[in-house]
């Protein structure tokens, strides 16, 4: 598999959560029974591209943490998704066990963007689901 197919996998696989990338602003929480919230922020938005951090919401005795702080590029009209910037060790159980299972390879890029694809279907199949506020 290409880097490139990975991106495309990852802009379906976000279709799964997100039916309308275009149309989101802000930052948009999930909550599903037994999960940690998953939250989705807008970074930056232009024309053609989307800048996210997605992230699981964390109980803490001094607020919420917010883990791995995945920053993801989408490209709307390539329809690709990247994952550009993870945090080394992600808290979430099941998160960990996804970057154990990546092969170890030198390339981060491709690490980072198996860890985004693998986490989108993970999080799909527990129920999460963001929906642009109501007009």
């Amino acid at each position: 598999m290409s880097l490139m197919t990975l991106y495309e996998s990852n802009f379906i696989r976000f279709g799964w959560l997100v039916p309308d990338l275009r149309c989101i602003s802000g930052s948009l929480r999930s909550v599903v029974a037994g999960e940690p919230a998953l939250e989705l922020s807008v970074l930056e938005k232009s024309r053609y591209t989307t800048t996210l951090d997605m992230s699981y919401l964390f109980d803490h005795s001094s607020g919420p943490v917010r883990d791995p702080g995945l920053e993801i590029r989408v490209y709307h009209d390539a329809r690709l998704a990247e994952a550009r910037a993870t945090s080394a060790d992600p808290a979430h159980p099941q998160l960990r066990r996804l970057c154990a299972a990546l092969p170890r390879v030198n390339d981060r890029r491709w690490s980072c963007n198996m860890l985004l694809n693998k986490w989108l279907e993970y999080c799909a199949g527990t129920g999460h689901r963001f929906a642009p506020p109501p007009a």
